[in-house]
């Protein structure tokens, strides 16, 4: 290999490791693009544009210079092989007769096929998907194409930001192709989840509202000169605005976990006087349901925890297990010694069916959707508690049978 491609390559090396430290994700794809457009404009300069006399071309067996083992003259060097094979990126290189001539290890896994070597292949034979071929194909017209959406359909749907340039040319088209895959999954799934929570909390607050502006409309128009109904209308609507005011609260609260807004304060906390504060604090919606309320933790107990985090954690799980809970049943809460502290919170309730227990400490999900929104129920509870758990280094889980009850698991680091 001539000593300027040596150079060149070891020149790519230090760019590509200098753009790994640089802590903006934005500004690294911004940098790793123009890298890899470099590159390829190299490598078209070096390879495509060879002079056919060149006496590095391989001879076939007629003597004369084959362009057919022109993809292997692509591996440039164990150097550039390394920095390429590092790239998240998926890269892909193709002549204009559509015929693959470079690519790396990430557009391998994104194509996956059962050939060893994605380099000699045809792009047909690697993908039939049209958004590809069509990108590629504008790009040996000369054209470059941006912000082509791909998704495959594997084992999992994964989903690119296809980015095509024409490399050389003289006029008559380019003499081949760069595309880059930048993988964007997590982006879409991200931007599923925030159309999904509007939609959730737009229809979550239009019941409360439109329950509200329709008493107040009835009250507007006379129904306040009947003083038993007038009353009445109005603990409804103070009952949707509490309802309203909760489920704002929740977003907000639960926002902030996510976001890393929250800060723990790590301590030992004695649990037997915690968990006798949150029974006290619920003891007048248990009376309401005729759910007995019971202590079971030994009073030596200590965990290492923050005490008002663990305490909202504990109230979201009691407060559930009186909503949900069988009527004059009962509501334990119990600790149990592992390699973990474990918290329990068991009712003697129903039970949660099998298929729902998943999908459980999902936002806004709820079992029986009715009973929840007259219990005054928002659908976030569980997912503030499995979050503030994560928060804590730990993790919540359930376990339900049917006619039997639930059982709501706290479990924290132990502490020293």
């Amino acid at each position: 290999m001539p000593k300027r491609h040596i150079l060149l390559i070891a020149a790519g090396a230090v760019l590509a490791s200098i753009f790994l430290l640089v802590p903006s994700f934005t500004a690294r794809v911004v940098f790793a693009f123009l890298i890899l457009i470099g590159v390829a404009l190299w490598l078209a300069r070096v390879f495509l544009f060879r002079d056919p006399s060149d006496p590095s071309r391989p001879i076939n067996s007629s003597g004369e210079r084959d362009d057919q083992h022109q993809p292997e003259i692509f591996a440039a060097g164990a150097l550039f092989e390394a920095t390429m094979g590092g790239m998240r990126e998926g890269l892909l290189v193709v002549n204009r007769d559509m015929r693959v001539v470079a690519s790396n290890a990430a557009a391998f896994k994104l194509f996956n096929p059962s050939l060893a070597r994605l380099e000699s292949q045809r792009l047909t034979e690697l993908t039939r998907n049209p958004a590809i071929y069509s990108a590629f194909l504008d790009g040996l017209k000369g054209k470059e194409r941006s912000g082509v959406k791909v998704e495959t359909h594997g084992p999992e749907r994964l989903v690119f930001d296809l980015r095509v340039v024409p490399l050389g040319g003289n006029g008559h088209g380019a003499e081949g192709a760069l595309g880059v895959f930048f993988d964007i999954t997590r982006t879409e799934r991200l931007e599923i989840v925030r159309q999904e929570f509007l939609s959730n909390v737009s229809h979550e607050l239009r019941t409360p509202l439109t329950a509200i502006l329709a008493f107040v409309e009835t009250l507007e128009t006379g129904a306040m000169e009947d003083r038993e109904s007038s009353q009445r209308f109005l603990s409804i609507i103070r009952k949707n605005a509490s309802r309203m005011h909760g489920l704002i609260d929740d977003i907000l609260e639960l926002t902030s976990i996510e976001g890393g807004n929250i800060q723990l304060k790590l301590a030992s906390v004695e649990l037997h006087p915690l968990v006798n504060d949150v029974i006290l604090s619920l003891a007048t919606k248990a009376s309401a349901q005729h759910i007995a309320l019971a202590n079971k933790v030994p009073s030596d107990i200590i965990v290492l925890a923050d005490a008002r985090r663990l305490e909202q954690m504990l109230t979201n799980l009691i407060e559930n297990g009186i909503k949900f809970g069988r009527e004059r049943g009962n509501v334990t809460i119990k600790y149990d010694l592992g390699t973990r502290d474990k918290i329990l919170v068991e009712d003697d309730g129903e039970g949660i069916p099998a298929q729902h227990l998943e999908r459980l400490f999902e936002r806004f999900y709820r079992v029986d959707r009715a009973r929840s929104r007259d219990m005054g129920g928002t659908g976030l509870g569980l997912a503030i508690v499995k979050h503030l758990a994560l928060l804590h280094g730990g993790e919540v889980t359930v376990d339900s049978e049917l006619g039997k009850g639930t059982a709501f698991t706290i479990h924290l680091p132990k502490s020293s």
